[in-house]
């Protein structure tokens, strides 16, 4: 949520309900789509973002009396608040990041010794971009492609680091691919899956670089 604010440049304190939820629900499919935890989170948030459109769409039962303003209130309120305070966490985790960091360089051998920490990988960068940057472009294409309606489960048995092997045979070769280009060949959902998952295998472990 944090990042779709971020990304429309909007103020927390001013939340277009009906823009933010309409982008929830691109996210939404393009978490479905994938089978990811993540979309249990989505759709918490985004019944949230429902039931706030709702209460400042129905008429309020005690309109007719008169109520100060100060005293009124928006049911914006409580999601606003979530977000600040989810705000002030992420950013006390990124500081906590760069101290970590900061430590490891000045003590390299005792950083070795101690194990990594669990992190949350919604909250990485990958060579550049966010992982949501990828989730949102991956929405796009699904929006763009007529999916194939298959009749029976298909499982889909090439390996990832096949697609990791052919993705990267190709940026090799070109030099620089628009992400979209990489499911041309691709109406199958397990073949799309394999090849985004192929993709975030390249810019974390590989060396590849994602720009916007």
């Amino acid at each position: 949520m944090l990042f779709l604010v971020r990304r429309s440049e909007l103020d927390l304190l001013d939340l277009p309900i009906a823009e933010i939820t309409s982008q929830f629900q691109k996210y939404l499919a393009a978490l479905q789509f994938l089978d990811l935890d993540q979309a249990g989170d989505f759709v918490v948030m985004a019944s949230t973002l429902l039931e706030i459109k709702s209460r400042l769409a129905l008429p309020n039962a005690e309109e007719e009396e008169e109520v100060p303003v100060e005293t009124t209130d928006d049911p914006r309120g409580g999601l606003i608040q979530q977000l600040l305070e989810y705000k002030r966490f992420k950013e006390a985790a990124q500081a906590l990041d760069e101290r970590a960091a900061e430590w490891r360089e000045r003590y390299p051998r005792l950083s070795d010794e101690r194990p990594d920490a669990v992190r949350d990988p919604s909250a990485d960068r990958i060579k550049g971009v966010e992982l949501w940057d990828l989730v949102s472009a991956l929405s796009r294409v699904l929006e763009r492609r007529v999916i194939e309606e298959e009749s029976k489960i298909r499982y889909d048995d090439t390996p990832i680091s096949v697609y990791v092997e052919q993705i990267g045979a190709k940026v090799r070769e070109v030099g620089r691919v628009p992400f979209t280009s990489l499911f041309d060949n691709a109406s199958q959902r397990s073949r799309i899956i394999g090849i985004f998952l192929a993709i975030l295998e390249l810019l974390r472990h590989h060396g590849f670089r994602a720009d916007q």
